[in-house]
C-alpha cells in the first residue's frame, strides 16, 4: 500500500510537469510576455535600425513620372536581350514599370512611373535608363521635344521637371537632374554609396520605391544571392543582386538599403506572379544592379550623353557584335577544369556577320554543366587584350570599345585552349 501511494505521487509530479512542458507557460505569464512585447519601447533592435534608416534617407527616395504627348509609350519596345550562355530565365521575366495608363484626350499622359533617389546635394538623382528612356531622343539622352520627365519627393504632392543628363543602357542607368536645383528639399540626405563587393549572401535589406503608385513604400529582405548574371536591356549581362525583399511594379529604379542605409542596389528588374485580376507583382524573386556599377560609371554619367556599348550598339554606335561574361563569372572548379585564364571577356555568342564574325571570332561549340544546372561554355574563346590593354573582365572591354568610332580597328588577343593569337577587328554600326 505505502509503495502504491509512492507511485501515484510520482504519476501526479511527472503528470504536472508534462503539462507544463506541452502547454507551456500559464496564461499570466503569457499575457506578461506579450504585453511586454506590445510596449512602443520594446520595439526589437533590427525594427529600430530600420526604422532610424527609413526616417534618416526615406525623404530622398521620389516617384519618376514620365509623359509623352500622343501615341503610347511602350517601355519594352526597345529591349534586346541577350542571355548569356546557357542562361534561361523563367517565364515572366520582367523590368518593374509602373503604371502604364492615360487618358488619350489629354495633351500630355502618364505613360510610365518608377522610383529614384538623391546622391548629390546639387540636385542630381538616380532612377533606370529604362524607366526614362522612351521619353529620349534615339541614340541621345536628350530629351524629346513631345515628352516630359518629373520627379515627386514624399514631402509634397507637387511635380519638379528634371532633365537627364547622361545614361548608360549596359548598366540601366540614368542621371537626372532637378531644372530648378532650389527645389531640393533643404532636410534631403543624398544617399552614400556602399561597396557592394563586400556583401554577403543572408544580410538584410531594405527597398524604398512606389510600387502601384503606393508612394515611400517600404520593403525588407535579405540578399538571396549575389552575382546573378541577368541581362540588363542592353547585350550585356550585369551580375544583379538577388533578393526576396518585395519588389513589384514602379520600384524600379529605387534603392537597395544595407542596414547602415546606404546604398548596396538599384532595384531593376523581377521575375512576377500573377494576381487573379492579372496584376503582375511580387514573388520573392528581384534583382538590383550593384552599387559598384553606378560607382564606376557615375563620372561618365555626369560627363553627359550615351555611354556602355551593348544597347548603345542599338541606338547607333559602333560596336564588335559579340555577347558574353567575365571569366570570374565561372565557378571556380569549372575554372580549373578547363584551364581558363586568370581573367578576360569570354565570349558567348557573336553576330553573324558583324565585325567579330568577319575576324573569325568563334562562339562555343559545346556547353559543360556546373553542380547548380548553369550551362557554361566548354571551350571559349577569352578576349585577354585590346590594343596592348588587359582585359580582366566584360566590363574593361564594354568601357574600351564605347571610346571608339565606326570605322576604327582594335588589335585583340583572344585565349583559346592555352594558346593565343592576335586578331585585328573593325568596329561597325550593326542594324538590329
Amino acid at each position: 500500500m505505502k509503495r502504491l501511494s509512492i507511485f501515484l505521487v510520482l504519476i501526479l509530479v511527472i503528470g504536472f510537469g508534462a503539462s507544463r512542458f506541452f502547454n507551456g507557460p500559464s496564461s499570466t505569464a503569457l499575457a506578461q510576455e506579450v504585453a511586454t512585447i506590445n510596449e512602443p519601447e520594446a520595439l526589437l533592435e533590427d525594427e529600430n535600425n530600420t526604422i532610424s534608416v527609413i526616417d534618416t534617407y526615406g525623404p530622398s527616395v521620389v516617384a519618376v513620372n514620365v509623359e509623352l504627348r500622343g501615341e503610347r509609350l511602350d517601355p519594352f519596345s526597345q529591349f534586346n536581350f541577350q542571355l548569356p550562355p546557357g542562361f534561361q530565365l523563367p517565364p515572366g521575366f520582367q523590368f518593374p514599370q509602373g503604371d502604364q495608363s492615360g487618358d488619350q484626350a489629354q495633351e500630355f499622359r502618364r505613360q510610365g512611373s518608377g522610383s529614384g533617389f538623391v546622391i548629390s546635394n546639387d540636385g542630381h538623382l538616380i532612377t533606370n535608363y529604362h524607366v526614362v528612356e522612351g521619353a529620349l531622343k534615339r541614340a541621345s539622352s536628350e530629351l524629346d521635344e513631345d515628352a516630359r520627365i518629373s520627379v515627386v519627393f514624399p514631402s509634397s504632392d507637387e511635380e519638379f521637371p528634371v532633365r537627364v543628363v547622361g545614361v548608360n543602357p549596359d548598366v540601366d542607368l540614368a542621371l537626372l537632374e532637378l531644372e530648378d536645383p532650389s527645389n531640393l528639399p533643404e532636410s534631403i540626405k543624398p544617399i552614400p554609396l556602399a561597396d557592394s563587393e563586400s556583401l554577403k549572401v543572408g544580410q538584410k535589406v531594405i527597398a524604398i520605391g512606389n510600387p502601384f503608385g503606393l508612394s515611400s513604400t517600404v520593403t525588407t529582405g535579405i540578399i538571396s544571392a549575389i552575382g546573378r548574371e541577368v541581362p540588363s536591356i542592353g547585350q550585356v549581362p550585369v551580375p544583379m543582386i538577388q533578393t526576396d525583399a518585395a519588389i513589384n511594379p514602379g520600384n524600379s529604379g529605387g534603392p537597395l538599403l544595407n542596414s547602415r542605409g546606404e546604398l548596396i542596389g538599384i532595384n531593376t528588374a523581377i521575375i512576377p506572379g500573377s494576381s487573379s485580376a492579372g496584376q503582375a507583382g511580387n514573388i520573392g524573386i528581384g534583382f538590383a544592379v550593384p552599387s559598384n556599377r553606378l560607382s564606376e560609371n557615375l563620372e561618365n554619367l555626369e560627363a553627359g550623353g550615351v555611354s556602355g556599348s551593348g544597347s548603345v550598339a542599338i541606338l547607333g554606335r559602333p560596336r564588335i557584335g559579340i555577347s558574353g561574361s567575365s571569366v570570374a563569372n565561372y565557378p571556380e572548379e569549372l575554372r580549373d577544369r578547363l584551364n581558363l585564364p586568370e581573367g578576360g571577356f569570354v565570349v558567348g555568342s557573336v553576330s553573324e556577320d558583324g565585325p567579330a564574325d568577319k575576324a573569325g571570332i568563334k562562339a562555343s561549340e559545346y556547353t559543360i554543366t556546373d553542380a547548380n544546372g548553369q550551362q557554361w561554355p566548354a571551350d571559349p574563346e577569352v578576349i585577354i587584350e585590346a590594343d596592348g590593354q588587359a582585359i580582366t573582365e566584360a566590363q574593361d572591354l564594354i568601357d574600351y570599345v564605347v571610346t571608339k568610332e565606326a570605322g576604327d580597328t582594335l588589335e585583340l588577343k583572344v585565349w583559346k585552349d592555352g594558346e593565343v593569337r592576335t586578331v585585328e577587328v573593325t568596329l561597325e554600326v550593326v542594324a538590329n
